[in-house]
């Protein structure tokens, strides 16, 4: 295995580390609140960064979304590109592809997936029925990637008839909302559960890079605080409690990072990754939540400041975790995945 990113890789991962730097700043931010930055996500499109991810694949997207993670830029980047741009280009027909992928790579049209539903979409004769309780970024998506309970895969347009979206608040501000199905009539992506199957180890995968980010934000948050900060005459980090919490703290952003990098190296290589995207998932989760307290512990009483940086790490990478999954139930689907003798995207 290597990872060393391409020249086009490397290329688009420091155009975006530039980008986010100098735009998702504190200010930006809070200006925002729990909504998109509508004016970065245009700068992101207009230099082309989503629609590079067809050409960069999935490593490549990983590498952006660290980036992203690091400033908490609020954009639909993620599930644009993964339940988007990667999996029509992946599992569309010759005329999706044809008809789809300009709006999502020039940022006029954003995707999204309610994934996983938990078998709370049902297809009646290729009508949709059900209640997703939230979907990421759903309130500014024109495209829903949607899986029923038999593992179908359907694109529904948000503002197709019988589609009804309810704002939800959640941890992190990501336009989440309530996706409610009535009789609403999907077009098929794909065939069979293999589209399903690939689509979801392909966001583990995406959403474990971008956990890697926000961590490494929130973790160089905490080296600058501990730095500066000084107690007893000497800055906390020469506390040898403080140094080894975040010993640990950078040791899990690693393993995150690392994981997420091979399943996605794996993907592009067009070998069987599920079980490498489930471990991903697994350290996103569980050291992602380590991480963020960490971040937030080190900085001590201004930790608890609701209103400074840091908190926004925490935030993420509580929601991060969620979204990803429980620690034991993602363990558990690996374990039947090996057990099965079945890696090759499937789960």
């Amino acid at each position: 295995m290597d990872f060393t990113p391409s020249e086009e890789q490397a290329a688009a991962q420091g155009l975006a580390a530039r980008i986010f730097g100098d735009l998702s700043t504190h200010e930006r931010l809070v200006a925002a609140g729990t909504g998109t930055d509508a004016g970065l996500w245009k700068e992101l499109c207009t230099a082309g960064l989503p629609g590079a991810v067809e050409d960069i694949g999935l490593l490549g997207l990983v590498l952006l979304l660290e980036e992203q993670g690091r400033t908490t830029a609020q954009v639909p980047l993620a599930v644009t590109c993964v339940y988007g741009l990667l999996a029509v280009a992946e599992h569309g027909t010759a005329e999706q592809r044809e008809r789809l992928l300009p709006g999502l790579r020039d940022g006029t049209a954003v995707a999204t997936g309610a994934f996983p539903a938990r078998g709370g979409v049902k297809a009646v004769e290729g009508a949709l029925y059900g209640v997703v309780p939230w979907v990421p970024w759903l309130r500014d998506a024109t495209h829903v990637l949607v899986t029923d309970a038999e593992r179908e895969v359907w694109i529904v347009e948000a503002a197709a008839p019988g589609v009804t979206v309810v704002h939800v608040e959640t941890t992190a501000p990501w336009s989440a909302g309530r996706l409610a199905l009535d009789g609403v009539r999907g077009e098929p992506l794909g065939t069979g559960p293999g589209a399903c199957a690939a689509v979801l180890a392909a966001s583990r995968t995406a959403f474990a890079g971008l956990q890697a980010g926000v961590c490494a934000g929130s973790l160089a948050r905490a080296v600058q605080h501990t730095s500066t900060r000084e107690q007893f005459g000497r800055p906390l980090s020469t506390n040898q409690g403080v140094l080894l919490r975040a010993a640990d703290a950078h040791m899990d952003t690693e393993a995150i990072r690392v994981t997420a990098y091979e399943a996605a190296w794996r993907r592009d290589q067009q070998l069987d990754y599920a079980a490498q995207a489930l471990t991903a998932a697994w350290w996103g989760s569980e050291a992602g939540r380590r991480v963020v307290h960490a971040g937030q512990h080190l900085h001590g009483g201004t930790g608890a400041d609701l209103d400074h940086p840091v908190h926004r790490h925490f935030l993420w990478g509580r929601q991060l975790d969620a979204y990803l999954g429980c620690g034991a139930e993602l363990l558990e689907e690996l374990g039947r995945l090996i057990g099965s003798g079945r890696t090759e995207g499937t789960s």
